[in-house]
């Protein structure tokens, strides 16, 4: 959305990755979603007096995963006591990394070039998730609370952007980024639907070229598209007041999906009412250098890099082929791809069936292995198959297993043979004689016309590049 009258937007995105670690960040309690509220709890995640807190190796490993793969300092840090007061947050405080945070000064590339500062990635626990029952589902007008404790002291990284970002769009291209950035490096499972991953937006608006505004803080958005929505409704809210010439209060608000418009949540906290201090029960944290390149050693390629390794295949991709690479490496399905082009296959077509047909039947992945998928492709190829027959092969494979020879005979895929397919486009030129002429003399989409009566007349076992070879043939 472009905006009117010269307002410009300002973003900075907060984003919370829960981390894929068995247990909490500071106890042995699983961590692990959807188990019955209140069964993964201890002394320690529930703030007990004489718990004491031990830092998960694992989830400092995670951490440092997604610092290197965004380009960030890796430095020694300390944990800080976050004190307020929330009924998800049974000890009154949580433990989080506040001036000396673990990874900062990175930055993030979008697939358009734009580059995004990253100030830093620090370490923190999550906290408890609260369900208010009765009358809209938020607090006001509840008749009671539920509070489950489960999600209390599960690790957290949080990415804190630059105020770089200058639209909606912009936001969303980031926060897909970031979530391939972040299942790429091992360390998160990018289930929005699960709140593993959870986006805060701090909007602002300005004329260009003019001091940043007031900011205020959209918080837990879940969903790109919420996302985008709820930055479009706040920058166009806050230039409909500062144009009414009021001011904008700094405070967070709160989203509505089903409204499509913010609201007030509270008056904005600024790190002094949070009271950090040092936590005394946790010792500073400096990983060694050998741990560090241990871990940067370990990385897996990240998605950027994925997709330009697939394009470098295309000599001079399309934008089809463009936005098939990104499905390709947004579904993990480079395997499929990179598999069938190391056997042989043109790569726009390996890129093309990974991108369609196998993201369709992605959830039955399994069944359909590499070997299968380059044999189907080579037989489509060679002309053995059409591609109308190679994609349904390839979908009864993901829909049941097996071999694509084994599925083209149980579909009757039997090519003619050259000669049978030489008499039936016989047969037409001699009855269509005035198109046949045209063709001739160089309308090639009469081609077409051609295949659509051969492929009718043998019930779809002509192959349509063999078909244009004998038109050509006789021509």
């Amino acid at each position: 959305m472009t905006l009117a009258n010269g307002w410009e937007m300002v973003i900075g995105l907060e984003v919370h990755t829960e981390l894929l670690t068995k247990s909490k960040l500071f106890c042995a309690c699983e961590n692990h979603f959807g188990s019955e509220p209140n069964t993964n709890t201890c002394p320690v995640c529930l703030g007990l007096p004489g718990s004491l807190p031990v830092l998960n190796e694992v989830a400092v490993d995670m951490a440092m995963r997604i610092g290197i793969a965004l380009h960030c300092t890796i430095a020694p840090s300390t944990f800080h006591r976050k004190n307020y007061f929330y009924p998800d947050q049974s000890k009154d405080y949580q433990i989080s990394q506040y001036d000396l945070p673990i990874n900062s000064g990175g930055y993030l590339d979008l697939p358009d070039g734009t580059r995004i500062s990253i100030e830093r990635a620090h370490m923190e626990e999550d906290t408890g998730k609260s369900t208010h029952v009765g009358g809209s589902g938020r607090l006001a007008g509840a008749s009671s609370s539920l509070v489950d404790y489960n999600r209390c002291g599960v690790p957290l990284v949080e990415i804190v952007s630059g105020p770089d970002i200058r639209s909606a769009l912009q936001a969303r291209a980031y926060a897909a980024e970031l979530r391939g950035i972040l299942i790429a490096t091992g360390a998160s499972d990018g289930r929005l639907e699960e709140g593993s991953m959870r986006f805060d937006a701090n909007v602002s608006v300005r004329k260009a070229n003019e001091a940043f505004g007031t900011r205020c803080e959209i918080k837990n958005l879940n969903s790109l598209r919420s996302l985008q929505r709820a930055i479009d409704y706040e920058a166009l809210r806050q230039i409909e007041v500062l144009e009414a010439g009021g001011s904008i209060r700094q405070e967070t608000r709160h989203w509505d999906e089903n409204l499509g418009e913010t609201s007030t949540l509270r008056v904005k906290e600024d790190a002094d009412d949070y009271r950090y201090f040092r936590e005394p029960d946790l010792v500073d944290l400096a990983p060694s250098d050998a741990w560090q390149v241990a871990v940067r050693e370990a990385l897996p390629p990240m998605p950027a890099a994925r997709r330009t390794g697939l394009l470098a295949h295309i000599p001079e991709p399309t934008g089809p082929e463009r936005d098939a690479v990104d499905v390709v490496v947004d579904l993990d399905l480079d395997d499929y791809a990179l598999g069938a082009i190391a056997g042989g296959i043109a790569p726009a077509l390996a890129i093309a069936r990974a991108s369609n047909e196998v993201a369709a039947g992605i959830e039955n992945r399994a069944n359909l292995s590499v070997d299968a998928f380059t044999a189907t492709l080579t037989m489509e190829q060679s002309g053995a198959l059409s591609a109308t027959q190679a994609k349904t092969v390839l979908g009864d494979i993901l829909e049941s297993g097996g071999s694509p020879e084994e599925k083209a005979a149980q579909r009757g895929y039997e090519q003619l043979s050259l000669d049978s397919l030489a008499t039936t486009v016989a047969t037409f030129i001699e009855q269509n004689p005035d198109e046949w002429n045209r063709y001739r003399e160089g309308d090639e989409k009469l081609a077409q016309f051609f295949i659509g009566l051969v492929m009718k007349a043998t019930k779809g076992q002509a192959n349509g590049k063999a078909v244009i070879a004998e038109l050509q043939r006789r021509r």
